[in-house]
């Protein structure tokens, strides 16, 4: 997902979850920072290196791909952009590392969502935050993983846009991936910006969803393809239900970590909460555009009758720097949750037998 649903639709989330104003500014900044924390500005912040959430483009291009490389990798990603569904998913074929990737791959409504939830109980708005933009994205990520990986990241030329029309089936029309990063999408046609097809397994253009570019982030959009992960069987990505879903997970999961509700449970939703705007919601989530932004910003304001600022990634950076206790400020709480989960969900991968990112 983009900035438009990580700090503005995280913004409504959490006013409908109860949180007031300022409470719902600071969950939303944290959860928009999780895409700006790389080594690079936590060098400039004077913040620990190993809390970064994220990692540039010209990082991931100088970044090492040995074994050791790619458990660096693999930890960021997968903690905090494309969180495992199933450490345990049953792989009957295939080697060791084979099925170590398959079991890394993004989904809602895994264990790990739930323990990424429960660990943010208690450890403020900051984790509060980091906690909504891995599980907005546990839905925008869905069937790629946090890891380098051809056959489970790759896409061919069998991928189509869905065109949903009344009583018969959606009309397909081919997408096709532009590889000039300076060119601009153009949804009409389709044309969307990718990575550069790469043969080798581990090549950081097989990260993610890189090879898709940033087509799944997009809310309105219903897509099918041939992931060679699924046996070259159509798989099909409904934006619009998917995202409807993360939104009312988070105002649910908000819920719970304000103490409105006494427990976070898998698939569940704050229907109730967010009925009286749903309509609104589902129109600013189907528009065909690719940043929501200011139609969310416009919700959110309505919501609260408070103006949202545009999100400064550097906006805590003096206050840390000249903090004589730095723990006590928004960015050293910022660091400490991102700490927190990225070693929680190391950890519980380690735990099921899965290399990937590093031994025990």
């Amino acid at each position: 997902m983009q900035g438009d649903f990580h700090y503005y639709a995280t913004y409504c989330a959490a006013l409908l979850a109860g949180y007031d104003h300022k409470s719902s500014l600071d969950i939303c900044y944290g959860a928009q920072l999780v895409d700006h924390c790389s080594r690079t500005w936590l060098k400039k912040t004077g913040g620990p290196s190993a809390a970064a959430t994220t990692q540039l483009q010209a990082e991931l291009l100088q970044a090492r791909t040995d074994q050791i490389g790619l458990c660096d990798i693999t930890r960021i990603w997968s903690a905090f952009h494309f969180l495992p569904k199933d450490l345990y998913a049953d792989v009957d074929k295939g080697s060791k590392n084979y099925k170590d990737k398959y079991r890394l791959i993004c989904g809602p409504n895994g264990n790990l969502l739930v323990d990424t939830v429960k660990n943010a109980k208690g450890r403020g708005l900051e984790a509060a935050g980091i906690a909504m933009h891995v599980l907005a994205d546990t839905w925008a990520h869905t069937f790629f993983a946090g890891t380098p990986s051809l056959v489970i990241n790759n896409t061919n030329w069998y991928f189509y846009e869905l065109f949903p029309e009344n009583g018969s089936e959606p009309e397909r029309r081919r997408i096709e991936f532009s590889h000039n990063p300076t060119a601009s999408e153009d949804v009409d046609k389709p044309v969307y910006v990718s990575s550069v097809y790469q043969s080798y397994e581990n090549s950081i253009m097989n990260l993610g969803h890189g090879r898709a570019g940033h087509l799944p982030d997009y809310s309105y959009i219903r897509y099918v393809y041939l992931p060679a992960w699924g046996d070259y069987k159509e798989i099909i990505k409904d934006n619009p239900h998917d995202y409807e879903h993360a939104f009312a997970q988070m105002v649910y999961a908000l819920s719970y970590l304000n103490g409105e509700i006494d427990v976070f449970e898998k698939d569940t939703y704050a229907w109730d909460n967010i009925q009286p705007h749903l309509d609104r919601i589902r129109g600013i989530i189907a528009k065909r555009q690719v940043y929501a932004s200011a139609d969310w910003k416009a919700l959110g304001e309505s919501i609260s009758g408070e103006k949202i600022p545009d999100f400064d990634m550097d906006g805590y950076v003096d206050l840390y720097l000249l903090a004589g206790d730095k723990s006590d400020t928004y960015l050293g709480r910022f660091f400490e949750a991102a700490l927190s989960h990225k070693k929680m969900i190391a950890g519980k991968i380690m735990e099921s037998g899965n290399k990937l990112v590093g031994v025990l």
